[in-house]
């Protein structure tokens, strides 16, 4: 092939700025699943950790929710303290969330992504669609944080047994300790205490 051949056949196709709209494709990897990435654990360990921190992320996610919906739907006279802190507790889970999500993917599964999926793992259970009383919306906190608590406190102790140091380190030192510590700040306001003595 001559050089005026090769510069023919190499002509550049016309640039278009439309976008190729309602695009579709195979579903290249299916949910509970693993590929194989080089992180030195057995198919087995990751399998078992993928399902294990996608229970956790669904969870974390309805948390996230919980908080958002008691944010707006605040009500009393400590509703600014309350809306704030509601709105800083999601804050905090949705870079947890993505910490969790991350771990899913870096072990070679697929985070649960879906909203609807999401509703169909989850264990915490679906409030009222309307507005509850203040103590409520804080005890259904409370006790979301705790069933998250439970299940990763087993978690982390099974995963450490199949050696995946990675997930029982996410598990503990931010799963763990970031729902304590929110639990800690929530549960303080359903004390009753009166701000002076007479």
């Amino acid at each position: 092939m001559t050089t005026a051949d090769q510069s023919s056949s190499q002509t550049p196709k016309p640039r278009n700025s439309q976008p190729w709209l309602h695009q579709r494709g195979e579903e290249i990897q299916k949910f509970g699943t693993v590929r194989q990435l080089p992180v030195g654990l057995s198919y087995d360990a990751r399998m078992y950790s993928c399902q294990r921190l996608n229970q956790v992320l669904s969870d974390l996610r309805i948390l996230h929710d919980l908080y958002k919906k008691h944010h707006w739907l605040m009500r009393g006279h400590t509703f600014y303290q309350l809306h704030l802190l509601m709105d800083k507790h999601a804050g905090e889970l949705t870079e947890l969330i993505d910490t969790v999500a991350e771990r899913v993917q870096t072990l070679g599964g697929v985070a649960v992504g879906d909203p609807r999926h999401v509703a169909e793992l989850t264990r915490i259970p679906r409030p009222p669609n309307g507005v509850e009383e203040v103590p409520a919306m804080l005890s259904r906190l409370l006790e979301a944080h705790e069933s998250i608590l439970e299940e990763s406190h087993e978690a982390a102790a099974r995963v450490q047994e199949q050696g995946d140091d990675g997930s029982n380190d996410v598990l503990v030192s931010d799963v763990i300790r970031t729902n304590e510590l929110q639990a800690w700040f929530v549960a303080e306001h359903l004390v009753d205490t009166p701000l002076v003595h007479a």
